[in-house]
């Protein structure tokens, strides 16, 4: 039954050690298998599969809105809750549906223009608004219970408690707590009883875990009112809890990744991927579906520093690509069930077809946004491309910090802060975005800036703006001058996302790849001259990075000086809608190359 849940922290239901059995419910009986043992005994065993989607942003149909066609890339993938659909209906037609569970380990409401379009276009929040497209599928197809993911919180708080209201099943987070009380704020546990003929039942606990990156990225939302602890301190709160009630599985599903690593440096004291950690630390845990990081494993053993037991993790891909499938033995001894052994494998969307029944479900939503991102805003003088702006200063991303300062300085009009020079960050998210000659639509737009980030101006001085830039330009991999250049090659050092570089506009500056990270910066200037270590800026800066994303020196402490709601996307769309027409004239400037020793790479 739905949880509904409309005042924001008080929730009597869901604090501490007293938590309500969410969604406790009796499966219709499964034969206990009896293979043959010794002396003629005949244990009892039951088979379980717990199936597990993550980081679906948005996505239902195998449908790209931002080139308008379907799906499609080199690796053959398909996307979508159609195809994850299927997959599951298969999987529950082999194992028998009452011999299964479903869960989803976040990032589900953000990431996509139909996620856009019933957040802020149509919102779900206005009265008498609609049902959220990804609650609508997801209840279809049976989810049991779901994680929250990092991105439920960048609609604000009200958006997702709407959002939680629709939804047939739990939203859990154990580590998401009230700020004052540190009581839980969401279901921490899911638990399911599965009956098994001839033998006891076998009862399954479903433990959330949520990102405590949330603290920072969402700040604005979530400060003074939520609090986000350690995933490992809760997990070895909440597991001991969930074994004295009686579960015989325990089952993690967790909104971060596996690698033990934070993209956010020191400014938060939790771990951003704990997954493994959790494994490694916290007895009693059988298997942990993996989200955040939006990496494919299969399977993943580790085994625990307490018990020498392994715990099974596995993550499968984002965007519905592939399902999760955590295949359980379990064995009756001595008065309880035992888990035998855990398997995990994954299954692949582009196996199948879509579910008929999701698409003709949301076939309405579906057309609405694709009408609305195609609405034409403008015109483009010439075809800008992303192609090569990871390591060529490109005009399409020089319209992206243009239109960020077009904002700041009109928002600081008429302060203290008005004769400030204005500059701007921003990155080459994306390798494939297009804003063709000719006409031009919100979804040309919208594909180069595809998160909802919102804008912030930060004070920065002249020293603070040069080790900003040194840290960014750690991006690139060390070339020797002379040394051939392959640009697939080129970038990403250490595994740095390319949503962790940044432009920055209004200064001038080589990077020059020859030299070691932390001194590649050369020649840099402003208005004409070397740029004064002392003279303070505006940076106008997208919420992630103004609060601690990637750990870019200084910015996070740095003094804010403005910021607001509205996405950048919006505003880019608002800039072009008002200029008509797209000349790179405009708003293009070459800011920076790439050099070696002083001789360009390009």
């Amino acid at each position: 039954m739905p949880l509904n849940r409309r005042t924001f922290l008080s929730r009597s239901a869901v604090t501490g050690a007293g938590v309500a059995l969410a969604g406790a419910a009796a499966a219709p009986a499964a034969e206990a298998a009896a293979p043959a043992h010794r002396g003629g005994r005949k244990p009892k065993r039951y088979a379980l599969t717990v199936l597990g989607t993550t980081d679906l942003h948005g996505h239902v149909f195998n449908w790209d809105y931002f080139k308008d066609a379907e799906y499609t890339d080199t690796a053959g993938n398909a996307q979508g809750l159609g195809r994850i659909s299927t997959l599951v209906n298969q999987v529950r037609e082999e194992k028998g549906r009452h011999n299964t569970l479903l869960l989803d380990a976040g990032d589900t409401i953000q990431g996509t223009p139909l996620t856009y379009y019933y957040a802020k276009v149509d919102p779900i929040t206005a009265e008498g608004g609609p049902v959220h497209p990804m609650a609508q599928a997801m209840n279809a197809i049976g989810y049991d219970a779901v994680a929250l993911g990092n991105h439920e919180f960048n609609y604000g708080i009200e958006t997702l408690r709407r959002f939680e209201e629709q939804c047939d099943f739990p939203l859990l987070g154990a580590n998401a707590v009230d700020a004052k009380t540190l009581k839980p704020a969401f279901p921490p546990y899911f638990m399911k009883t599965f009956r098994v003929k001839g033998a006891p039942p076998v009862k399954v606990a479903v433990l959330g875990l949520t990102n405590p990156g949330i603290a920072i990225w969402d700040k604005a939302y979530v400060q003074g009112k939520l609090a986000f602890p350690g995933l490992e301190e809760q997990a070895a709160k909440w597991v001991p809890k969930l074994r004295s009630m009686g579960a015989d599985v325990v089952v993690v599903s967790a909104h971060s990744g596996s690698s033990g690593t934070s993209s956010y440096g020191d400014q938060v004291p939790h771990v951003e991927n704990a997954a493994a950690n959790v494994a490694r630390q916290v007895p009693g845990i059988d298997a942990i579906l993996v989200g955040h990081a939006h990496e494919e494993i299969a399977e993943l053993k580790v085994v625990n520093e307490e018990t020498g037991k392994t715990v099974v993790l596995s993550e499968p891909l984002c965007y519905a690509e592939r399902l999760t499938l955590f295949d359980f033995e379990l064995v009756f001894e001595r008065g309880r069930w035992h888990v035998e052994s855990v398997k995990a494998s994954l299954r692949n969307s582009n196996a199948v077809e879509d579910d008929p029944r999701i698409t003709r479900l949301l076939a309405d939503e579906h057309a609405k946004v694709v009408a609305y991102v195609n609405q034409v805003v403008g015109t483009a003088t010439e075809t800008l491309t992303t192609a090569e702006a990871r390591y060529k200063d490109a005009p399409i991303i020089d319209l992206i910090t243009k239109v960020q300062e077009d904002v700041v300085k009109e928002a600081l009009a008429g302060t203290e802060y008005a004769s400030l020079p204005v500059l701007a960050q921003a990155s080459p998210f994306s390798r494939t975005s297009e804003i063709p000659a000719g006409d031009v639509t919100i979804r040309d737009l919208s594909s180069l800036y595809v998160y909802d980030n919102t804008l912030v101006a930060k004070l920065l001085t002249g020293a603070q703006l040069r080790a900003y830039l040194e840290y960014s330009a750690e991006y690139y991999v060390r070339t020797a001058a002379g040394a051939p250049v392959d640009v697939d090659k080129l970038t990403n050092a250490n595994g740095r996302p390319d949503y962790n570089y940044d432009y920055v506009s209004g200064l001038k500056y080589e990077i020059d790849v020859a030299q070691a990270a932390g001194s590649r910066i050369r020649n840099l200037t402003y208005g004409g001259t070397p740029l004064d270590d002392a003279q303070q800026f505006v940076l106008a800066v997208n919420n992630y990075r103004a609060n601690g994303g990637g750990a870019f020196p200084h910015v996070a402490s740095a003094k804010e000086l403005w910021s607001e709601s509205t996405e950048i996307r919006t505003r880019i769309a608002e800039w072009a809608t008002a200029k008509g027409v797209l000349d790179p004239k405009d708003f293009a400037s070459v800011d920076w190359s790439l050099t070696r020793n002083g001789t360009p790479v390009f």
